[in-house]
């Protein structure tokens, strides 16, 4: 699981970022694009459509996984059976403007889903790797759902049927989202699926409280019908540009034993300091880096991989004021590191499924094993670093799972040391708990913390309303350390609106604080709190963001400020 260097968008549109999707909009609109697929091949079978969030049925008869794999028995034929949006054989489906989307729509093609795939004819049958495949498969945004299943058993081979579906996935039209009392708007075309390739293409223009900015960017996950990563994005933005490059083949499954990549980017920009929710310090950044890795592993072996990769990295950021700023300016230290580096992974093997718990419906993938990760590096002045430190980075989590009861566990740490002494060291760490009353009602808490170390001036320790702490303004707090205490009572209907979308909704509390005072920063507050509901949208036909959240919060101390007594939400992310 070797970690992703560079996003291919900008800092303030990267992935997760808030965006109003609107299938039914999206829906009535012709797409632009050329249409293209696969031409019917024999490996390719339509199966009567499934009902959304339905996986197709065992077949009768067949053996069990233990005794296939005991019996040693390979695969045989592959199926690819992938749906389309609506189950038209549904007659709550069958309605003219769903057919119409359905014919417009051009699917998946058949040979991106097969190269996805972690085996092939003649491979002895594996029940761990067909789970591994599905969990590739549902990662990508134009699938709604995946599963394989042996559907026939003859002469020691294992027929199988790879069923997915397809969503949405042109979005051409207007964005809108709210957090922390300021809006974020937008007009873009992208395509999560060009022509079923995989490839995502967005042309956009957005106007958030960072910047307005146009981007032109492409990438796909499965590139050249392989595991590579390639994304290219540039973007002219009201306060300088962003020019990205990635090229990347990860360690994508667990007996991966090989990866590598390289990329870059030269981004400029003008940051702003934030406390109380107004700005405080502005500076223009000029941020260069490039970064290229090897990595080998033994693969899976007894349930664990350990991962061992070197790579080298130039990172430079280069500070100077920005004219139109009036206010106090105190500039961060340009700094500029070359460095060399290795890192060890341990991954163990232990995933589970679930359902209505961040998603709506859908078939949710949660990790329980135990992750680690240690990466070390040095930069020396005489090689070109403006001073020299010892660089390090570090992952580590494990989730545990009892009778209708989860808690996952994560932190991370990054600094640098120069003669001794921690700069810029950033500590994190987050435990979540899930517990199922029932199919429909879950309840959610968590708690999370952060605490800093001589942090470079341009690296904010930040609490406020686009983080969390819902009734309050955007980057309210800042300081050297924060915490965030959240408790949800989530509730999961069957509320299937038009047949677009899935709907739950959400009571919740929020608590967090900030310590310490950085430069610029004024005392803190102490601990602030608010309580809120609202409504999530999932998305059952579209890839275009995953849960919209519409939240009322309302926060408990306003006495003595300009807070307003209720802030109003609109959000899109990856989760409940």
């Amino acid at each position: 699981m070797h970690r992703t260097w560079w996003r291919i968008c900008q800092r303030a549109q990267c992935a997760g970022r808030p965006r109003a999707a609107a299938p039914l909009f999206a829906l009535l609109l012709v797409p632009l694009l050329a249409r293209g697929a696969d031409a019917p091949a024999i490996d390719t079978l339509t199966l009567a459509p499934l009902p959304v969030g339905v996986p197709p049925p065992e077949t009768p008869g067949m053996p069990s996984d233990a005794e296939l794999e005991a019996a040693q028995a390979v695969v045989g034929e592959i199926l690819i059976d992938n749906q389309n949006i609506f189950n038209l054989d549904d007659p709550k489906d069958n309605y003219w403007l769903f057919r119409a989307a359905d014919k417009l729509h051009i699917k998946t093609r058949a040979s991106v889903i097969r190269h996805q795939l972690l085996f092939k004819p003649g491979d002895r049958y594996s029940r761990r790797l067909l789970d591994e495949t599905e969990r590739i498969l549902r990662a990508n945004n134009y699938f709604y759902d995946a599963w394989i299943r042996p559907v026939k058993y003859h002469d020691g081979r294992v027929d199988l049927r790879v069923t997915t579906r397809d969503v949405w996935t042109l979005n051409p039209g207007f964005n809108f989202s709210r957090s922390g009392g300021k809006n974020s708007t937008g007009v873009q075309l992208e395509e999560l699926n060009f022509v079923g390739t995989g490839t995502d293409l967005e042309v956009s223009h957005t106007r958030n409280v960072d910047r307005t900015g146009s981007v032109l960017a492409v990438s796909n996950m499965h590139a050249f019908g392989t595991f590579t990563q390639f994304g290219l994005a540039w973007a002219n933005n009201s306060d300088g540009h962003l020019h990205d490059l990635t090229i990347n083949h990860p360690f994508y499954a667990l007996d991966t034993r090989w990866a590598g990549g390289v990329g870059g980017v030269n981004d400029a920009q003008t940051d702003s300091l934030y406390d109380r929710g107004n700005i405080v310090d502005q500076f223009h950044d000029q941020h260069n880096n490039v970064s290229v890795y090897g990595g080998w592993s033994p693969g899976l072996q007894n349930g664990w991989v350990q991962r061992f990769s070197t790579g080298l990295t130039y990172d430079e950021h280069q500070f100077s004021p920005v004219s139109s700023w009036t206010g106090a300016t105190v500039l961060p230290e340009d700094r500029r590191f070359l460095y060399p580096w290795v890192e060890y992974d341990l991954v163990a093997d232990d995933f589970v499924r679930l359902f209505n718990h961040d998603q709506i419906l859908r078939t949710e993938d949660f990790y329980l094993g135990t992750l680690a990760t240690l990466r070390v590096g040095w930069a020396d002045s005489t090689l070109g670093s403006t001073r020299s430190a010892l660089i390090i980075q570090s992952t580590a989590g494990r989730g545990y799972r009892t009778d209708g009861s989860t808690l996952l566990v994560a932190s991370d740490f990054s600094g640098r040391l120069e003669n001794g002494v921690l700069y810029n060291g950033v500590a994190d760490g987050s435990v979540r708990y899930y517990y199922e009353w029932s199919s429909k009602w879950l309840f959610y808490t968590a708690l999370t913390g952060t605490k800093g170390w001589r942090l470079d001036l341009d690296n904010q320790v930040l609490l406020g309303g686009d983080n969390g702490l819902r009734g309050y303004p955007l980057r309210y707090q800042d300081g050297t350390a924060r915490s965030l205490f959240t408790v949800e009572q989530r509730y999961f209907t069957d509320w299937f609106p038009f047949r677009l979308w899935r709907v739950g909704g959400a009571i919740f509390f929020d608590a967090g604080r900030t310590w310490g005072q950085p430069q610029l920063a004024q005392p803190s507050l102490g601990t602030l709190k608010d309580a809120g509901f609202g409504l999530r949208i999932g998305n059952a036909r579209s890839g275009l963001g995953n849960v919209i959240h519409v939240d009322v919060a309302f926060p408990f101390e306003t006495a003595g400020t300009t807070i307003r007594r209720a802030q109003f939400l609109v959000t899109t992310q990856r989760s409940f």
